[in-house]
């Protein structure tokens, strides 16, 4: 394999690159970096996510960029703000060297007006998303007659987010003697149109074959129930202690609550959406680079040219709407040589959704169970044990404290020491998992019918019906409100909620039966104007309710909480402690043992 130094680099970005650690070229690099810098042709060039994509195209357009000229010479497009600045963090870092050589990164959601005096001072390459790009064409600050190199990257996404006008007009402002430079992770009908529509013979350059997942990472899935979902995902990153991960959702919302759950649950989590402003957006990336943040929970658009290294985990949360998207969520980990999982959570009916994903991988996902509470107890503790094991002591910092405290320990054995300090570290955890269900069970008693209401019944709890819905406004937070308003007993656990559209159901401990009861006939409650009446649901004879009804669940005991809003009291709640905060753990207060 080659040298960058081989591929005819002139000495100031060869320098640049033995400063940022460059030292072979990826396969992509070695094929297109050659023919970019001997060849005006157009190119079409195909490589996964993770393979050095950027590099790829820009190298050679710092080598061959004139910069004693100050007009733009060459426009890349970006589908995101987030790989556009990369793409411009990159360039210029491949040409610091080159203090002539000027770059400008323009976007949506930044002052214009900035980015246009940054370009009336001259920029030789411009980095941009269509939209600002058309935006500034359009302004006459964004002059493109003198363009050498359109680069469109990432060109699938961008005509999936429909940007197909906004690269119409972009096209069109450069002149018939551009060369176009095409590179994206999958070629699905509608980048070869483009191929065909705006680019004379082009060169193919592939790394792999088109559409195939990198074989760095590794295929998983779990079966879930919608029921079980969210519980499942919590798990799986409990068995994987030092997990650092992105969690994709289809939906802005979906990725919002589901963020909202982990943050509340403890976990170091925060989401990235197009409801954040680019502020926001910038200060939840800074701390994901700095894994103050172990899980990023993201949608597929705000999560493009996300460039993290060192990502363990992938893990779908719902598969995406269109299967070429799996593509690019996967290489999100895997990158530079490192190993990485992709995990996918499916119902039974998602189960056939994997195979044509499986066609175009060209390899076969891996079915799990889902983590016992004991599996994850076991694989926590002896995470604890080696942490132990190898840290490193520095006493000068402690040698003033350890008289003291050696006096007071001296009673103990070597084997009471290590119990209590395990158990002192370790008793919330195995609290937390005590008579945990098993998901796996649940996933499956849940798929072939369960219960009549679509819900095995809880041993343990009253389901009573209250006549409330949603056609009231109300939802399991406000129910949750509603029924700890009453006064019952601090101690009390609220179960599965159905929230229908007249009327829903809640469970209760069964412990409480009466006083729920007493409480909501003494108190009288109204909600929204009316009055709140409840009832204990009756079983049918051959099995079922009296009153039934498919609805949005969520039940939160044995600590895999499942709540569309809002967290009811814990059985165990007098019981439950604050954690300390440290620079590496931004764990909140929660019902679960903190994360490390």
């Amino acid at each position: 394999m080659s040298k960058f130094a081989d591929l005819g680099l002139k000495e100031p970005i060869s320098k640049a690159l033995v400063d940022l650690g460059y030292e072979t070229p990826t396969v992509i690099q070695e094929k297109a970096i050659p023919q970019i810098l001997s060849s005006t042709e157009d190119l079409k060039a195909f490589a996964q996510t993770g393979t050095g994509k950027t590099a790829a195209f820009s190298l050679p357009i710092v080598e061959l960029a004139d910069d004693q000229d100050n007009s733009t010479q060459a426009i890349i497009l970006s589908p995101t703000r987030e790989l556009a600045v990369q793409i411009g963090k990159n360039i210029e870092d491949f040409s610091k060297y080159l203090p002539k050589l000027k770059v400008a990164t323009v976007y949506g959601g930044a002052n214009i007006e900035q980015q246009i005096r940054q370009l009336k001072k001259g920029a030789q390459i411009v980095i941009g998303t269509p939209g600002r790009t058309v935006d500034l064409i359009r302004r006459r600050a964004l002059k493109l007659g003198n363009v050498k190199w359109l680069v469109l990257d990432e060109a699938d996404e961008m005509l999936n987010m429909g940007f197909k006008e906004e690269l119409d007009k972009v096209l069109d402002a450069t002149p018939e003697t551009k060369q176009t430079l095409l590179f994206s992770a999958t070629f699905p009908r509608e980048v070869e149109a483009i191929a065909r529509n705006y680019m004379h013979n082009p060169v193919e350059v592939t790394s792999g074959q088109k559409n195939q997942g990198s074989d760095n990472v590794t295929h998983e899935y779990y079966l879930v129930s919608e029921r079980s979902r969210y519980p499942a995902l919590k798990r799986i990153a409990d068995i994987n202690p030092n997990i650092y991960a992105i969690v994709f959702c289809r939906t802005r919302r979906e990725t919002q609550e589901v963020a909202d759950k982990l943050i509340q649950d403890g976990y170091n989590a925060d989401s990235l959406h197009g409801d954040l402003s680019q502020a926001q957006r910038d200060s939840v990336m800074d701390k994901f680079r700095k894994k103050n943040i172990q899980m990023l929970v993201a949608t597929d658009v705000a999560a493009r040219g996300l460039d993290v290294d060192n990502l363990t985990h992938v893990i779908n949360h719902k598969l995406p709407d269109q299967i070429e998207n799996y593509n690019h969520r996967s290489g999100r980990t895997g990158r530079a040589g490192n190993k990485g999982i992709s995990v996918v959570l499916v119902n039974r009916k998602e189960r056939g959704k994997l195979n044509p994903i499986e066609r175009i991988l060209k390899k076969k996902f891996i079915e799990n169970s889902i983590p016992t509470g004991k599996e994850i107890c076991e694989k926590q503790l002896f995470h604890l044990i080696d942490r132990v094991e190898n840290s490193e002591v520095n006493t000068s910092e402690i040698d003033s404290y350890l008289p003291n405290i050696y006096d007071k320990l001296k009673d103990f054995s070597r084997e009471e020491l290590i119990q209590k300090f395990v158990s002192l570290e370790f008793n919330s955890f195995l609290s937390y998992y005590e008579n945990a269900p098993d998901l796996n069970k649940m996933s499956n008693d849940r798929e072939r019918g369960g219960s009549r209401n679509g819900r095995m019944p809880s041993e343990n709890m009253t389901r009573f019906f209250i006549n409330l819905g949603r056609k009231d406004r109300l939802n399991p937070a406000k129910l949750m409100g509603l029924i700890n308003e009453q006064g019952i007993n601090n101690n009390v656990e609220i179960g599965a909620i159905d929230i229908l559209d007249t009327f829903s159901f809640f469970e209760i401990d069964k412990n409480f039966e009466s006083q729920t009861l007493d409480a909501f006939s003494s108190n009288s409650p109204e909600f929204n104007g009316r009055r709140v009446n409840i009832e204990i649901t009756k079983e049918r004879k051959g099995g079922g309710r009296r009153r039934g009804g498919n609805g949005g669940g969520s039940r939160r005991r044995n600590g895999d909480n499942n709540a569309s809003g809002g967290f009811g009291r814990s059985r165990n709640n007098s019981n439950k402690k604050s954690f300390p905060k440290n620079d590496n753990n931004k764990s909140r207060n929660s019902r679960r043992p903190r994360r490390r």
